[in-house]
């Protein structure tokens, strides 16, 4: 069954459009996996927030369908993260009321409170009859680039021009959603030694980490389906370092973290 996700101006989830959503337990067995949801606003109530709007009313802003659903390390109250997979924003907002009409059906038992609940299980109906009034926005996908060159390990080719060594790297396409929902699940302390940025940088380096491969992706037969939980994994930039230290010999995370620990010994590495 269909859902509609609710994302405020201003929240105490950490939602990202179109990447991923935040939400507490109560809504988990709406939000399976493969659910198609319409994203949607309420009434704007900050001025400030006019320009990141398609409308200072109540309406629905995109469509999109939910893929794996992971818990929130960080909470104590069962809270949960969506991997937001397809979204499609709209060109202009679709209102949620039609000549005086609302577009979602609603309860009589819900009549005074519906438009509160964050997420809300609508019938196929309902869906594409909001979806038959929605222009989807053109999309220019800018997924493309690398977020951080000093993350380009993968395949280095050396070629010679005299006395210079010039040094080309090989770079591959990277999608910054898929970094964004791995930091998410994974957090921002490395994995292999514990390192955080934050405690040791302070303020200025907040948030910020490096996202490994498991498998480079250098390896990858053209696209490949990335899961941010299995395939993805966070570490520091020494021991980001350390794993693609020799090309022919990509080292585990867990090899890296029993060496940071002294209890793996490896011969070829002396």
């Amino acid at each position: 069954m269909p859902a509609v996700i609710a994302e405020n101006d201003e929240s105490k989830w950490a939602d990202q459009t179109g990447a991923l959503y935040h939400f507490p337990k109560q809504y988990r067995a709406i939000l399976s996996e493969g659910t198609a949801v319409l994203y949607y606003k309420g009434k704007m109530r900050n001025k400030a927030f006019a320009d990141l709007r398609l409308s200072a009313d109540p309406h629905y802003f995109g469509v999109a369908r939910i893929g794996k659903v992971y818990a929130d390390a960080k909470s104590s109250k069962g809270d949960l993260f969506a991997v937001i997979q397809g979204f499609t924003p709209f060109e202009t907002a679709v209102p949620n009321k039609i000549d005086g009409e609302y577009l979602e059906s609603i309860p009589p038992r819900l009549k005074d409170n519906y438009w509160r609940n964050g997420v809300r299980s609508i019938d196929q109906g309902v869906f594409e009859s909001i979806l038959t009034r929605a222009v989807p926005k053109p999309i220019q996908i800018d997924d493309t680039s690398p977020t951080d060159d000093m993350q380009e390990f993968e395949t280095r080719i050396i070629g010679t021009e005299g006395k210079k060594i010039t040094y080309f790297g090989v770079k591959y396409e990277r999608c910054p959603k898929l970094r964004l929902q791995a930091i998410e699940i994974h957090g921002v302390c490395c994995k292999a030694c514990g390192f955080d940025f934050e405690k040791a940088y302070g303020e200025h380096a907040k948030g910020f980490i490096h996202v490994h491969h498991v498998k480079p992706i250098s390896e990858y037969e053209g696209d490949k389906q990335v899961d941010p939980e299995t395939d993805l994994i966070t570490l520091c930039a020494n021991c980001h370092a350390v794993v693609h230290r020799k090309p022919d010999m990509l080292l585990s995370v867990e090899q890296v973290k029993s060496m940071f620990r002294g209890r793996w010994v490896l011969d070829e590495l002396a």
